[in-house]
Formats: C-alpha cells, structure tokens, sequence
C-alpha cells in the first residue's frame, strides 16, 4: 500500500482525489500495488463525504507521518506552499505540484533539496495542465539546443481572443462571457495582464536554457488594449492574435517576454482556439515539435500530477531538472527585449501630411490598412521592416516630435 497526501483540496486537489479513485486499478497496476490518499490538508471541513475523515488542518500531521509517500501540492501562492513543500521534502517524502507560481520563483532550490534528500519534486502540471511538455523537454529533447519556444499558455486569454476574431466581440464582452463560462476569475488580471503566461514561459525556459528566469525579470503584456481595429488589421495581414509566452536562444543569452503577437494563418498556432493550449518548441536537431491540448481544468491537470505521483513511487530514471544547474544567476542573461529584431505591427492616427512622414520614417513597411477619419484626419497601420525595437520606437517617438503622429498600438509579429 503507498499512502499519498493532498495539500489543498480546491478544483485541482479534488481532481487528484478522483483519478487515484477511479484510475486505481491501472494506477496499481503501473506502481505495483494500491494507492491510495491517506490524508488531505484544507481549511475546510467536508462532513458527509467518502474522504471526511482523511481531513487534517495540521501540515505537521503529514509531515511526520512515515507511511506517507508521496504529497500532491495543489495550495497555489508562493507561501506557505513552498514552505510546505520543503518542509515535506526535507522529510524524506516526494513531492509532486501544478503550482506554477512556486515552480517559477522556487524551482531550482525545491529540485536541489529534493536530490540532497533523495526524493522526487515533479511538476509536469504547472504548465500546459495535462499536456505532456516538461518530460518531453528533458527528457525527449535533451540531446538538442533548444532555440526558440513560443506557447499559448492560457486558455482564459486565448478564449476571449478566439471570440473577438470569431464573432467579433468586443474584449469586455468576450471577458464577461468567459467569466460568466468560469473560463475566468472574478479577478482576471494574472491571465488577461500575462502573469499566469510569464510563470509558465519561465519554467519552460529555465529547463531549456539551464538558468533560473523569474517573471519580474521578463517584458509582460497583457491583453486588455486589444482593439477591434487590431483585429480588422491582423485579419487583412492575413493573421490572428494571440498572447505568446515566447523565449529564443540569442548567442550566450536569451530573450524572453509575454505579450500579444500577430501570428499569420502558416504558423500552427494561429489555429489553436477557446481555451486549447499550445506550446512549438524548436531544437537545433530535431526543428519544431508542437504540444496540443487542454491546458487547464480539474481533471487534465489531475491527470499529470497522478502520472507524476506514479513516477514518484516506481523511481523511474526521467531526470526533471535545470539542464545547467551550475547556472543559478541571469542577470545579464536574459538580453533586453528592445535589442531584439523582428517586424512589428504599427497603428498610428495622423492627417494626411503626418501619414505621408510615416512611410517615408518605414519607406520598406507594409501598409496594412487606411482608414480614413475625416478630410483631415486617418489611421494608418503598417507592418515595418525586420528592426530593433530601440530603433523602430525611436521612429516613432520622432515622427510625434516633429508631426504630431500618435503611436495607438504596436503588436509583436511572431516569426
């Protein structure tokens, strides 16, 4: 019998409960012999249910009991969640979380204490939630350098953008309708301002690249200036919008950011809709690799911490680590997302003498639309040319000196 505990007993927590539960055959079968949970930490009592007597409100209830295996971390916060988990560690217990907060900001340290003590601190849940991403990096990957990463990496986000190309909603309403579905918080500002996205492209990155990013360290962006006009212009570039946690390897360092990105029809995540994730991981060997599914929900993410449970206890040789643990400073390593070349998209409002200084400013852009305000007065967007964005918003800043042009949005095209 392996006895497994569950702190946290939330939407993910009651997952891990009812897979263990209704997978417990082939779970045994995978393992070697039942599992089952033993004790759940929450604030809550839950009387008259199958598992009210495996409710404990003391950590130390698990901590210090030795026929306990394996913990399932499914709290969310930094604390006291990291403070739990390396209490638990240091107990001689694996670990296993979808915690993506902890993972971004703690990682390295809860994976060295996890070697030090010999156990397993797993995490395949904290990004994409039941798709297998972590394993295939290290494990499937590991022979190649990982040169770019780009993902969807929230459903809430991708949903509302899904219903403003689709059916042309406004972003308020496509927000409220994804609130109302509860694809979204009451408080939606970590997925819709990118948090949620940067905690994740974090993690992915710190595997890839060996080195520890923390989100406060990366450009993040949100979606809430999406306009209905960005929409109109993406779809006569021939694009779709989409928020992008993306990272690329460039010369000994590397850049990293969250934000929204024209992504024309080619590219396989311009197809990617609702709250669906996806991740295309390019290596230097093996090109690009693409990762689907859902990346959230009660059961998808209990799927891959009850698989990671598994691993846990049969000690399976996957090795889930930064790739150069050596590396434990990026100052200096994450490049400045400014420095980096690409074309960007350019929405600008001017009137006509103002408009003719722009294209003369970006004389190689692509005119994507003009439209025409009044006798005096237009919008003009535009796609530039291949530029840093230093040089590009130098332009800009320039052409508002001069000619009173003003700057309505800039968009990143993922190339």
């Amino acid at each position: 019998m392996i006895n497994v505990a569950i702190l946290g007993f939330g939407v993910v927590g009651g997952g891990v409960y009812d897979v263990i539960e209704m997978n417990s055959n082939r779970l045994a079968s995978r393992v070697g012999e039942e599992v089952r949970v033993k004790k759940i930490l929450d604030l809550r009592e839950f009387p008259g249910t199958p598992f009210e007597n495996l409710i404990t409100h003391d950590i130390n209830d698990i901590i210090n009991d030795d026929e306990i295996t394996v913990v399932a971390e499914c709290m969310g916060g930094s604390h006291p969640a990291f403070d739990y988990s390396l209490s638990i560690i240091k107990s001689g217990k694996h670990v296993v979380t979808s915690n993506k907060e902890v993972v971004s900001k703690f990682g390295s340290e809860l994976i060295a204490a996890a070697a030090e003590h010999g156990v397993r601190y797993l995490f395949e849940a904290s990004v994409g939630g039941g798709i297998p991403l972590i394993h295939p990096l290290c494990e499937c990957m590991s022979v190649n350098l990982i040169l770019k990463i780009a993902g969807i990496l929230n459903g809430t986000t991708n949903y509302i953008l899904t219903r403003m190309f689709g059916d042309g909603a406004s972003f308020d309403s496509a927000l409220s309708e994804a609130q109302q579905k509860g694809y979204a918080e009451r408080n939606p500002s970590a997925d819709i301002d990118g948090l949620d996205t940067a905690r994740k492209i974090c993690i992915l990155s710190d595997l890839a690249y060996g080195i520890t990013v923390l989100p406060e360290q990366i450009t993040t962006e949100g979606i809430r200036t999406i306009s209905s006009k960005d929409v109109a212009d993406a779809e006569a570039y021939g694009a779709t919008i989409k928020l992008i946690g993306y990272s690329e390897k460039a010369g000994e360092g590397i850049y990293c950011i969250v934000c929204p990105f024209f992504v024309q029809t080619d590219n396989v995540l311009s197809g990617v809709n609702d709250v669906f994730n996806a991740v295309k991981i390019t290596g230097n060997a093996v090109g690009d690799v693409v990762f689907y599914g859902k990346g959230a929900g009660k059961l998808p993410t209990a799927s891959a911490m009850v698989s990671d449970i598994a691993e846990a206890i049969i000690g399976s040789s996957c090795s889930v680590s930064w790739i150069e643990p050596d590396k434990t400073e990026s100052d200096g390593y994450i490049k400045p997302i400014s420095s980096r070349v690409a074309p960007m998209y350019l929405r600008f409002s001017s009137d006509k003498a103002g408009q003719e200084q722009i294209l003369k400013a970006f004389a190689s852009c692509e005119v994507v639309s003009r439209d025409e305000i009044s006798s005096k007065e237009r919008t003009i967007s535009i796609v530039c040319a291949p530029a840093s964005e230093d040089e590009i918003m130098k332009k800009v800043a320039e052409l508002d000196r001069l000619y009173s042009v003003k700057l309505e949005s800039k968009i990143r095209i993922l190339a």
